[in-house]
């Protein structure tokens, strides 16, 4: 009985066994059918296309146009950044060879400038005539007001006169004029002309403009009486000329009032003693020179008479002197008495 029943139990476990095995053998096919309808189900993959080459189209005008614009908007954008970046500290190399390049910078435009002020002179200087004109017109208008102070002008800020400092030598005579000695009647006195009359301290005027060495004489005359003995104790030279004594001082004749009662003076002043000469033969020679020049028309007399002394002024007016309408050395320079 036993024997039989592990004969069932045997039989029973084999067939399960089998069966399981069976099992086993349909579930691989299964999956294998599954795995080929995948692959079935599944798109092939696309094969490679050859790229085909493009023609060449020109960009339009419009659009190469604002491509560039663009650009460039772009490149001063960057251009405004940059300059907005604050400069690094530069080194001492840097800083130096900037001074340097500011000081010869610096030094060309001092020269720039100076030719340009030599340029300037040297366009100014053919307007000297024109100047000399101006001037002329000046002193024209002052004799006519009565002023004697031609050519002095009056600075608000220094407030002082200032006076025409142009030399004589500029304008003297091209000619030189040789000095003569006159056959004049000296000795006796002249009716001519009135004589002046004394006034004590008296100035010339317009003397205060004048200004320079040349004269002095004119800017410290005062008329002065004294009689004939202070005269010739403070003086050694004195002479006679037309019924008046004049004495010589510092290379000037004055009139010596006093010396004589009734002398006569057709002049109150100082007279230059070009050459040493005696009044008279000094303002003969003028006379003389002014004839030449075609300044004076009268007679060589050796008075210095009105009509004298306005040939003077006008001469002095058309040279661009002080117009003192007396004899005087640049006046004499001028006429190229020297």
């Amino acid at each position: 009985m036993r024997t039989f029943l592990i004969l069932v139990c045997s039989v029973a476990l084999a067939c399960s066994a089998g069966a399981a095995q069976n099992d086993n053998k349909s579930k691989k096919p299964a999956q294998k059918n599954r795995q080929a309808q995948s692959m079935q189900h599944a798109r092939p993959a696309a094969a490679p296309r050859k790229a085909t080459p493009r023609r060449y189209q020109p960009p339009s005008t419009a659009t190469s146009y604002q491509k560039t614009k663009g650009r460039q908007g772009a490149s001063n954008q960057v251009y405004q950044s940059r300059a907005n970046v604050k400069p690094a500290k530069m080194s001492s190399h840097q800083v130096a060879t900037q001074n340097t390049q500011a000081a010869r910078y610096a030094t060309k435009k001092t020269k720039q400038s100076r030719q340009g002020i030599n340029n300037q002179v040297y366009q100014s200087r053919p307007n000297v005539k024109t100047a000399r004109k101006n001037s002329q017109q000046i002193t024209t208008q002052n004799s006519r007001t009565g002023r004697y102070a031609n050519s002095a002008t009056y600075n608000k800020k220094t407030k002082q006169w200032k006076g025409n400092t142009a030399s004589a030598a500029a304008f003297q005579s091209n000619k030189k004029y040789t000095a003569r000695r006159f056959n004049l009647a000296s000795n006796t006195r002249s009716a001519k002309f009135a004589s002046v009359r004394f006034q004590q301290n008296r100035r010339i005027q317009g003397s205060q403009y004048w200004q320079g060495k040349n004269y002095w004489a004119f800017r410290n005359y005062r008329s002065v009486w004294h009689d004939r003995s202070w005269w010739h104790n403070h003086y050694n030279r004195i002479v006679f000329v037309y019924g008046g004594w004049y004495y010589w001082n510092a290379g000037w004749w004055y009139p010596a009032w006093g010396y004589a009662p009734n002398a006569y003076y057709a002049y109150d002043g100082p007279i230059y003693a070009y050459n040493s000469l005696p009044p008279d033969q000094v303002v003969a020679n003028v006379q003389a020179a002014l004839q030449q020049q075609g300044y004076y028309q009268g007679d060589v007399d050796g008075l210095l008479g009105p009509l004298t002394r306005e040939a003077i002024a006008g001469y002095q007016r058309d040279h661009g002197l002080y117009e003192t309408a007396a004899i005087d050395q640049p006046t004499l320079e001028s006429l190229g008495m020297t």
